[in-house]
């Protein structure tokens, strides 16, 4: 199983806190391990639980959250960081994107929003987890995660299929010209079978795909995915 990704709230007001910790309760893979609310609360979480990606507000009561970066960065640089803040100075805003702020979120924030950019950050961690070479889509996507392929623009994803999960998959089978099984094809998009067969079985209801019955020399018969052709 895939461990959670550890999150670390900062934001001075409570209230929106609580807000941040039940939107990631409702979105799969992420487990907030701390709150602070001041900027020395926050150098005490970081420098105890190294997490994985910190949400962080500008505006702290005791310093600005572009000035705990450096911080951040030199006490634990494998921590990733998302702006949620009301701040939109040009001036901020730069020092985040010079910074390597993953994303920058301006309040006030909607689940959709908070969810998509969840999402986006989960599927770079996956992609730089991986090893060897990385292929071209998948360098692309770090940079413009909104850039789709022309087949996942063309669907409407229903409740329970993730766009972000279904661009992976389209873009293993997109590859397949003798096509691929859903368990070859869980290996290689980091999935389960069963999810990659929920996710091409769609993919084949839309007509973005085909499946066969494909009988080999011995055992059963398998099925096999393939891309639609033009």
């Amino acid at each position: 199983m895939t461990e959670n990704i550890e999150v670390l709230i900062i934001e001075d007001d409570t209230r929106i806190a609580d807000i941040h910790r039940r939107f990631i309760d409702k979105i799969e893979g992420f487990v907030v391990v701390g709150s602070a609310h001041t900027g020395a609360e926050a150098k005490d979480w970081v420098d105890a639980m190294k997490p994985d990606l910190i949400l962080l507000d500008v505006y702290l009561p005791d310093m600005m959250g572009t000035e705990l970066m450096p911080f951040i960065q030199t006490e634990s640089p494998e921590t990733d960081i998302i702006f949620i803040t009301a701040a939109a100075e040009v001036s901020v805003v730069k020092q985040a994107f010079r910074g390597g702020v993953i994303d920058y979120i301006l309040k006030p924030l909607t689940f959709d929003r908070f969810q998509e950019s969840l999402l986006a950050y989960r599927e770079k961690r996956t992609t730089l987890a991986s090893t060897g070479n990385l292929q071209e889509e998948s360098i692309q996507m770090l940079w413009h995660p909104s850039k789709s392929s022309q087949i996942t623009d063309s669907i409407m994803t229903p409740k329970g299929i993730d766009p972000i999960t279904m661009e992976k998959v389209v873009q293993h089978l997109t590859k397949q010209s003798h096509g691929i099984t859903a368990e070859k094809l869980g290996v290689a998009s980091g999935l389960s079978r069963s999810t990659a067969r929920r996710y091409l079985e769609f993919l084949v209801s839309e007509s973005q795909a085909t499946a066969e019955l494909i009988y080999g020399t011995i055992g059963r018969p398998e099925r096999r995915y393939f891309p639609k052709t033009p």
